[in-house]
C-alpha cells in the first residue's frame, strides 16, 4: 500500500509478505483488515442446533459413535479403518506466521516457473447424476411426504471425499480449471446445498461431517492438485463451523489450508475474491468468532487444553490473511478493512504481543502484531501510547541519571518537554527531549497545563501553519484539503517542523484539526519505518488517478476523460509529456520523461503520460517538502509500532474520525452548575439530536476545535456543558482547550436553538475565546 508498483502476496496479508528477510530495520509494511465479532452465547447457538432433530453432539461423543460402527468396505458412508487424529498429541504446525516487517514483496501474479504450483494431472472423478435442479426437487418433495432418503443419500456421497465434492459441484467433470480465474465450481449449487444443510436432521449433518473427518484424515502426499483445492474451497464455505462442537474439525481443516504452499494460497485467494459480499463476510466473521472462543471458550470443556492446540489460532490467523488479501485485491473491498477487526483482542494482554512480535519476529513464536488487520486501532492506540510512554519514560530516566552523575540538583522540570512560547510566536527550534511528555507555557499568562494550555498550542499553531499567507500548504476548495506546495524554496527545514508537530500530535495522544488528503498518509508510512540508508527515498508510494481524485478531483477527471476519450488524441489534444506549473507568477515547464517536450501524446501512449502525471504531481514534485515533513514526523513517532497501521489508521489517530454518535456524546457528558434532567439540558439535547449531520459537525468543531471524534469515541472528549450564569440574550460560549460549552439558562427550546444555531455558524477559526 506504501510501496511503488507492488502487489501484495496473497499467500499472507498485504502486510505479511511473501518472504520475509532477517533484517528488522527498514522494512516496509501494507496494511489491508473486519465486521463485529458474534458473541460467544450468539455464535455458539446459532449454528447446527437449527437442525429440526435437535442439538449435535460433542464431537468427542460423536468420534466415539462413529468407530463403534464396523461397515463393510463397500458401504461408502464409513470406511473399515477409520482413524481420528489423538487430540491430546497433536504436532504443532510448521510456521505459518511470517514477519510483518519485511523489505519487499513479492507480485504472486508474477511468480517465476519453478516457483508455481505444477500442474498435476487429476484424477479421474466419480459419476455425479444429481444436478442442482434434482436436488431442489429432492428437497422439495421432503415437505410433502416427509422423506429425507434421497437427499440424505445425496449428502453422505458427495461429502464422503474430495473426488466426490469435485463430482458434486465441479461445473464440468472433465475440464481442468487451473486458472485463478475460475474456480470451476458451481457456486449456486454448493450455496443452496449449505443453505439446506442447517435445516437437515441432525443423522444428515453428522453424516456431512463424518464426510470431512475422512477427507481430512487421508494422507496427503506431495503438492495438491487443484481438485483438492477446490474440495478446501468448498469447506471452507461450511456453515457446520459457526458451531463450537465442530471446532475441532473446523481446526484441522484451517490447518491444513494454512499449510498449503504460497502458489496454492495464490489459487485459494483469487477464487475468495469472487464470493459474493454475504459470503464473504460469513467466512471473515466465522474465523473471527473461532479465534474469539478459542482465547475465551464459553464452556472451556468443550475444547481441548488450549496448551494441547497451540496452532489453532495461527491456522485461523492464516486463513483469515487469505481472506484479507483476497479483500483488498478488489476494488472497492468486499467488506471494510473495519470488519476485519478482532475487538476480542481489545481484552488480551496488547503489550505482550507486541513485545513478542518485537522479540521474536518471524520465528515459530506466533503474535497478532504479525496480523495487524485483525487489531483494532483502539487497541493499536493502546499499544502506540504505552510504546510512547516507556519511550518517555526511557527518555526522562536518562536525562535524571545525567543529572545526578554531573551532581547537579534534579528538577521535576528536566522530566517533561517544556515549551515556553509567545502567541505571536507559536513555533520554536527547540529538537531536544521530543520524546518526553510536552508542556507548554504561555509567556506572560499564569496557567498550569494539564492537557488544555498544549490543545491550545497545536490549534493555533495548526491555524497559523496552514494560512494562505505562509505558502506552505495550497487549500483546494474542491476537496476541502491541503497539500504541499510544490513551489522551490532553499531551506525545507518549516516542513520538518510541521512534521514534528504531528509526530507530537500523535506522541501526546492530541487530535488534531488537519486536512490532508488520504494519499499523503500513504506517504508517511513509505516506509513506516526510517532506512538506514540515507540514500533510500522516503514518502514514495504508487499513486493512481484515485489519489490524485482526493486532492484535484477536475484535474483528475480530465485525465480520466483523456484515457477513454475515442478520438485521434495527438491531432485533438496536441500535448507533449510535458507539464507546466506557475511559480511565483512565472510559468515553467517540467518535462515527465527525458525529451519529453518532443513526445506527442498519442492514443497508444496516453496510460503512460497519465501516470507520469501523476506521479509528478504527487511525488516528484513535491518529493524535497515531503521528505522533509516525513522525517520531522518519523523522528518523533520512531516506532516499530507505525508498522501495524493502514494509512487511513494513522489519519484516525491524528485527525479522529468522521463517524459522530451524538447520543453516545449524550451518554459521556459531563455537567457542571446543570443536572442532565433540567429543562436547559433536555432542550438543548432536543435540540441537537435533531440537527443534521452539517449543524452536528459544527457544534463539535465549536466547542472542541475539531469536527472529528478520538480513537476512543465520544467518551474520550471529556465534554463538559457548564452554566453560564449571564443574560439569556446572550449566545453559547466555548472553550475549545477543555471541550467545553458555556450555555445560559434558556427558557424555551426555540430561543436555545437559535441561539446556539448563530453562535456554532458564526465562530471564527477555532472558535477561541
Amino acid at each position: 500500500m506504501s510501496e511503488a508498483g507492488r502487489v501484495p502476496s496473497p499467500a499472507a496479508p498485504p502486510e505479511v509478505a511473501a518472504a520475509a528477510p532477517d533484517e528488522r530495520k527498514g522494512k516496509e509494511a501494507e496494511r489491508e483488515k473486519l465486521p463485529p465479532i458474534v458473541s460467544a452465547g450468539a455464535g455458539a447457538a446459532a449454528g447446527l442446533d437449527r437442525g429440526s432433530k435437535g442439538q449435535i453432539s460433542t464431537f468427542s461423543s460423536f468420534i466415539s459413535t462413529v468407530n463403534q460402527k464396523k461397515e463393510a468396505a463397500e458401504n461408502r458412508s464409513s470406511p473399515t479403518h477409520l482413524a481420528f487424529p489423538n487430540i491430546k498429541n497433536v504436532r504443532d504446525l510448521p510456521p505459518i506466521c511470517l514477519d510483518v516487517r519485511q523489505k519487499q514483496r513479492v507480485s504472486i501474479d508474477a511468480l517465476p516457473s519453478e516457483m508455481k504450483a505444477p500442474v498435476l494431472s487429476e484424477s479421474v472423478l466419480p459419476n455425479q447424476s444429481k444436478t442442482m435442479k434434482d436436488f431442489q426437487e429432492d428437497m422439495e418433495k421432503v415437505k410433502s411426504s416427509g422423506d429425507w432418503k434421497a437427499v440424505h443419500d445425496f449428502y453422505l456421497t458427495t461429502f464422503d471425499s474430495f473426488p466426490e465434492l469435485n463430482a458434486a459441484f465441479k461445473k464440468d467433470a472433465t475440464a481442468s480449471f487451473n486458472t485463478i480465474e475460475d474456480s470451476g465450481i458451481n457456486a449456486k449449487f454448493v450455496n443452496a446445498v449449505y443453505d439446506a444443510l442447517l435445516n437437515t436432521p441432525q443423522d444428515i449433518q453428522k453424516t456431512v461431517l463424518k464426510g470431512i473427518i475422512n477427507s481430512l484424515l487421508r494422507e496427503w502426499k506431495g503438492p495438491r492438485t487443484k481438485d483438492d483445492l477446490r474440495a478446501y474451497f468448498i469447506l471452507l464455505q461450511n456453515p457446520q463451523f459457526s458451531n463450537t462442537s465442530t471446532y475441532v474439525i473446523y481446526a484441522h481443516l484451517l490447518r491444513q489450508i494454512a499449510a498449503l504452499v504460497e502458489a496454492d494460497h495464490h489459487f485459494l485467494v483469487h477464487w475468495l475474491k469472487k464470493l459474493s459480499q454475504k459470503r464473504f463476510k460469513q467466512l471473515v466473521e466465522r474465523l473471527l468468532q473461532f479465534i474469539s472462543l478459542r482465547l475465551f471458550p464459553a464452556k472451556p470443556e468443550e475444547f481441548p487444553p488450549i496448551t494441547k492446540c497451540s496452532w489453532w489460532i495461527p491456522s485461523a490467523s492464516k486463513v483469515l490473511a487469505l481472506l484479507n488479501t483476497a479483500n483488498s485485491l478488489v476494488h472497492p473491498p468486499l467488506i471494510p478493512y473495519t470488519d476485519f477487526y478482532n475487538s476480542t483482542l481489545d481484552h488480551i494482554d496488547l503489550m505482550e504481543e507486541y513485545h513478542t512480535w518485537q522479540s521474536f519476529g518471524n520465528s515459530h513464536r506466533f503474535s497478532f502484531c504479525q496480523y495487524p488487520f485483525v487489531i483494532s486501532i483502539a487497541a493499536k492506540k493502546i499499544i502506540i501510547q504505552r510504546d510512547s510512554e516507556q519511550q518517555m519514560i526511557s527518555i526522562a530516566r536518562q536525562s535524571l541519571v545525567d543529572k545526578v552523575s554531573r551532581r547537579q540538583r534534579p528538577d521535576m522540570n528536566m522530566l517533561f518537554l517544556n515549551m515556553k512560547v509567545r502567541r505571536t510566536h507559536l513555533l520554536t527550534r527547540k529538537r531536544a527531549d521530543l520524546k518526553k511528555k510536552l508542556k507548554v507555557t504561555f509567556v506572560g499568562e499564569a496557567g498550569l497545563d494539564m492537557g488544555g494550555l498544549t490543545k491550545e498550542w497545536f490549534l493555533l499553531l495548526i491555524r497559523q501553519i496552514f494560512h494562505p499567507d505562509y505558502g506552505m500548504f495550497t487549500y483546494h476548495k474542491d476537496s476541502h484539503c491541503h497539500w504541499f506546495s510544490s513551489f522551490k524554496c532553499d531551506n525545507y527545514s518549516e516542513f520538518r517542523l510541521v512534521g514534528i508537530l504531528m509526530g507530537l500530535a500523535v506522541y501526546n495522544s492530541i487530535t488534531l484539526d488537519i486536512r490532508f488528503p488520504p494519499c499523503c498518509y500513504k506517504k508517511l508510512l513509505s516506509p513506516p519505518i526510517i532506512p538506514n540508508d540515507q540514500n533510500i527515498p522516503v514518502g514514495i508510494c504508487s499513486v493512481t488517478t484515485d489519489d490524485l481524485c482526493q486532492i484535484m478531483p477536475e484535474l483528475a477527471h480530465g485525465l480520466s476523460e483523456l484515457l477513454s476519450y475515442e478520438g485521434n488524441v495527438e491531432e485533438d489534444f496536441y500535448s507533449t509529456f510535458q507539464v507546466f506549473q506557475e511559480e511565483f507568477g512565472i510559468i515553467k515547464s517540467y518535462n515527465l520523461k527525458p525529451g519529453g517536450d518532443k513526445i506527442p501524446v498519442t492514443n497508444q501512449n496516453r496510460k503512460e503520460y497519465v501516470q507520469l502525471y501523476v506521479d509528478f504531481l504527487l511525488n516528484k514534485s513535491i518529493y524535497k517538502q515531503f521528505a522533509a515533513f516525513y522525517y520531522g514526523f518519523h523522528s518523533v513517532c520512531a516506532s516499530d509500532a507505525l508498522m501495524l497501521l493502514r494509512p487511513e489508521e494513522v489519519e484516525i489517530l491524528v485527525c479522529g474520525s468522521p463517524e459522530l454518535d451524538m447520543h453516545a456524546l449524550q451518554r459521556s457528558t459531563q455537567y457542571d452548575g446543570y443536572a442532565k434532567t433540567d429543562l436547559t439540558i433536555r432542550y438543548f439535547w432536543d435540540v441537537v439530536l435533531g440537527f443534521p449531520l452539517d449543524l452536528q459537525k459544527k457544534l463539535l468543531h465549536f466547542t472542541t476545535g475539531s469536527d472529528r471524534v478520538p480513537v476512543g469515541g465520544m467518551a474520550d472528549l471529556n465534554f463538559k456543558i457548564s452554566k453560564n450564569e449571564t443574560s439569556t440574550n446572550w449566545l453559547p460560549v466555548a472553550h475549545t482547550c477543555f471541550n467545553q460549552l458555556c450555555l445560559p439558562p434558556y427558557k424555551s427550546k426555540k430561543d436555545l436553538k437559535q441561539k446556539l444555531i448563530i453562535g456554532i455558524s458564526n465562530s471564527e477559526g477555532f472558535g477561541l475565546e
